[in-house]
């Protein structure tokens, strides 16, 4: 018959319940950390090697110290601390199966100072780990929120806010330029990030980040906050100016007009929060060419060029425009540029004019060079749009013919002068290149021109291990983007290194692989 050596401890889950409600924590929480500190002060006692397990029970904070050993059918045992034999198990206890445990209860400990003292840091301890963790799992969730806490101190610059039952980090880098907070000041931010470390979640605030001003607008706005309008794009300078593009999912609703406000009341509400940053709200759309002319108010635009795989485009605007497309410091562009994910070169109506000039020139100079025509039938053939000598040699006889001016016998002669421009052409970059000494079979592989023969060569590509060695992007990097793509440059140096013998009768790597 097992002797109750316990005593009932009723002020155990008194200060369990003061504690829970104080951290704001689970009561068995709390109790399952008094457990691991009576568990620690028992192996202090009986010894560090054994298994010493205390529970509290839940009704009357009765305290069970008990010890545990596993039967094991091996014999000699690895540890005797914490294990027994079978045969020995089964005369304490007949009938016991190897896995399960014999368990022997303890005395109550007699907590004196020392012991006390480290069963009040375990429950500290575990108390702010189980604290932290519920910290980290309520914030995590909260990532693109704005809230509001209070300045509680500063270090190196860096703002540390209570937010009543966290702390955040605001750095000084992501404060608005010029703003400044003194202790007990209240601070309204944005969580950008929550991560857990090693010292408990650090959750991070910023008031420059482009989500603020988003949220801002979602709290002002109730069109945004129900989903009516929607802020597609938002890039900031901080404290200066910023940008916003905004649609609409209906068409009777002006999103432009609904951020604004009567009056400005709406938009005002925004830039006072952010410390007098100007914000031009542009309406977004589908149409990359518009949106840009759009992001680059309130400067009118001329033109726009887009290269929408290189993401760049070149906008032209009048003279007098200039000034106010760059802005102050290149502000305008810049802002411009981040709203639309585009790098944006601006030119002046007379500087494209004096572009289009030159290229005129230089392309018009090349045809009468190779073609050996005079100006007028050079400057012809450029209007109609040829840039290069191998453009006169594919085209179709009857499209050349068809040129104002132009006849059969005309596009006949050109076509032929043309040919043998480039035949003459390719038998001296060919002579060149055997005299850099590339080899043939980088031909064969990549299709090469005998002009990119003779680039390859003298970049030191002149054998098929060369071009093996070379990854996808060193070979644009030698030819150029628009001579050869990222997929073609790739194929090209697996067949190279294939044909080198470089993967055996392993099964050869994709495509994507050669950039390594």
């Amino acid at each position: 018959m097992a002797i109750d050596i316990t005593v009932a401890r009723p002020e155990l889950l008194q200060v369990a319940d003061a504690v829970a409600r104080e951290k704001m924590i689970e009561r068995d929480e709390v109790l399952e950390a008094m457990e691991q500190a009576i568990q620690k002060a028992g192996r202090a006692k009986y010894g560090q090697e054994k298994d010493i397990r205390a529970f509290i029970d839940r009704k009357d904070g009765r305290v069970k110290l008990e010890r545990w050993t596993e039967v094991v059918e091996a014999e000699p045992v690895e540890n005797e601390a914490v294990q027994i034999p079978l045969r020995i198990a089964q005369k304490v206890k007949p009938g016991i199966q190897v896995g399960e445990f014999i368990i022997d209860p303890l005395p109550p400990i007699d907590f004196g100072r020392i012991a006390a003292q480290t069963a009040k840091q375990v429950i500290v301890q575990r108390v702010r780990e189980v604290e932290r963790s519920k910290q980290f799992h309520e914030y995590k969730d909260r990532v693109g929120e704005i809230i509001n806490g209070i300045v509680k101190r500063t270090e190196y610059g860096n703002l540390m806010v209570d937010l009543g039952r966290a702390e955040a980090l605001l750095r000084r880098d992501e404060t608005i330029p010029r703003e400044a907070f003194r202790n007990g000041d209240r601070v309204r931010a944005y969580i950008y990030d929550v991560r857990e470390e090693p010292r408990g979640p650090q959750i991070f605030l910023s008031r420059t980040h482009p989500g603020f001003l988003a949220k801002l607008f979602a709290q002002e706005v109730p069109e945004i906050y129900d989903g009516i309008i929607e802020i597609k794009a938002v890039a900031r300078d901080p404290g200066s100016r910023a940008k916003m593009a905004v649609i609409s999912r209906d068409s009777s609703i002006d999103p432009v007009g609904a951020c604004v406000g009567m009056r400005g009341s709406r938009v005002q509400a925004v830039v006072a929060e952010l410390q007098g940053e100007k914000i031009d709200i542009i309406p977004w759309s589908p149409d990359f060419a518009t949106f840009i002319v759009n992001a680059l108010a309130p400067a009118e635009v001329s033109k726009v060029v887009l290269d929408e795989d290189g993401k760049r485009c070149e906008v032209v605007v009048p003279d007098d425009q200039l000034s106010l497309a760059i802005g102050r410091r290149g502000q305008n562009v810049r802002l411009a540029s981040q709203l639309t994910r585009y790098d944006i070169d601006i030119l002046t109506e007379a500087e494209e004019s004096e572009r289009r000039q030159e290229e005129f020139r230089k392309r018009t100079g090349l045809f009468v060079e190779a073609l050996d025509v005079d100006d007028v039938i050079a400057g012809l053939l450029v209007q109609e749009g040829f840039s290069t000598i191998e453009d006169i040699v594919q085209v179709e006889d009857e499209e050349l013919a068809g040129i104002e001016g132009f006849d059969e016998s005309v596009a006949a002669e050109l076509k032929r002068r043309a040919q043998t421009f480039i035949d003459k052409r390719d038998a001296e970059f060919d002579e060149k290149r055997r005299a850099l000494g590339v080899d043939d079979v980088l031909a064969e592989i990549g299709g090469f021109s005998p002009g990119m023969m003779v680039t390859l060569g003298e970049k030191g590509v002149k054998g098929l291990e060369d071009l093996a060695d070379l990854a996808g992007d060193e070979l644009i990097e030698i030819l150029g983007a628009e001579v050869v793509d990222e997929e073609t440059a790739n194929a090209i140096v697996m067949e190279a290194r294939r044909r080198a013998g470089w993967f055996g009768d392993e099964e050869e790597p994709g495509a994507g692989d050669a950039n390594t």
